[in-house]
């Protein structure tokens, strides 16, 4: 499987296309918090893929039958079958499925057949005004990160750091989708036992290490570390002042952790930041590197010295289940217990057409 640390080069150059400048309707729509309709049982979802392709056929009617599991009515856009090397076709036509899918009435949702890599590749061909002008949910994770981020950055609109289509869909993880997408609860997350903790005398898997105690209110900004990172200094990154900065990682070595984090320190985000919470990072360990840093010296040398309340371990990432969280949403966190409340409903109760 390709991953985003071969391509991660290209996304300065990419980003730099866009410069236009965008209509004043819409830079004072960003300012402000757009919630999508809620869903619904009937619910259109549109099946995209912005990122990598999907090589395998059977993998297009799995998502099919999840979405129809949730009660929900899949729609395939019209380029999610295509394939261009590693990516789900063209750029301009991924993002057209996008713009398509949000200017289309009919459709409630957007959900990601995977990540991979892709989404920075095409920020700069999306229809903002469209997307602002028809708040819909979009939800995802990994590299769906740049997309997720930059919707809220250009326009306000809440989006949802969530499952794509190719997830477990086991129990967990579909309940927090529907109490956060369909009913609209203020949800409190908090990380859950594992199984096998059960019959220990003591929980070993998913612990959290509070890095600075305390609690918080703030606006909840995240997603995957090396794809938000790459976002620094393009148009696509939100005003981080006074929020709550969430981030994960897989297999990346602990150098490279330390450097993504160092160039959020270097670009001014970490200080505009109130909270910070590190999710989980599977194959994040010194391994074979003699006189490595471990991934608990590195957070504490970036987040400890900003002295707001954060802690890491938090069970969001590339982890069975993957749970919905809102971004751009307000939330409230303590460092102590390590959770994170939603203070408002990150859905409208308005309904689509």
């Amino acid at each position: 499987m390709l991953t985003r640390r071969d391509f991660i080069k290209t996304v300065a150059a990419t980003a730099a296309v866009s410069t236009l400048t965008q209509p004043l309707s819409l830079v004072q729509a960003a300012s402000k918090v757009i919630k999508p309709p809620h869903l619904k049982p009937g619910s259109v979802v549109g099946i995209v893929s912005p990122a990598s392709a999907t090589f395998v056929h059977e993998e297009f009617d799995i998502v099919q039958d999840a979405v129809r599991a949730l009660g929900l009515v899949p729609q395939l856009a019209p380029h999610v079958l295509d394939q261009y090397g590693y990516l789900a076709g063209k750029d301009g036509d991924r993002a057209n499925d996008i713009n398509q899918l949000f200017a289309d009435p009919k459709v409630a949702a957007i959900l990601p057949i995977r990540g991979g890599w892709g989404c920075s590749r095409i920020l700069p061909y999306l229809d903002y005004q469209v997307i602002q002008n028809n708040p819909k949910i979009i939800v995802g994770f990994s590299d769906i990160t740049a997309l997720l981020v930059a919707i809220h950055a250009k326009t306000g609109l809440v989006t949802f750091h969530g499952p794509n289509g190719l997830t477990s869909w086991r129990t967990q993880q579909t309940e927090s989708f529907r109490r956060v997408l369909f009913t609209g609860e203020k949800v409190i997350f908090k990380n859950d036992k594992d199984a096998d903790d059960n019959d220990r005398l003591m929980q070993v898997k998913y612990r959290i290490r509070t890095i600075n105690p305390g609690k918080v209110r703030g606006k909840l900004i995240g997603g995957n570390l090396s794809v938000f990172s790459t976002l620094v200094g393009s148009p696509y990154l939100p005003d981080l002042k006074g929020a709550i900065l969430f981030l994960e990682e897989v297999e990346e070595n602990i150098y490279r952790i330390d450097r993504f984090l160092t160039h959020l320190k270097l670009a001014g985000v970490l200080k505009q930041i109130d909270g910070f919470i590190f999710g989980q990072c599977p194959g994040c360990t010194p391994g074979s590197d003699y006189g490595s840093l471990t991934l608990e010296q590195v957070l504490s040398d970036h987040i400890k010295p900003l002295n707001i309340p954060a802690w890491h371990g938090a069970t969001i990432g590339h982890m069975e289940n993957i749970l919905t969280f809102p971004i751009g949403s307000q939330v409230e966190i303590n460092a102590n217990s390590g959770t994170i409340t939603m203070l408002e409903s990150a859905v409208s109760s308005e309904q689509n057409n």
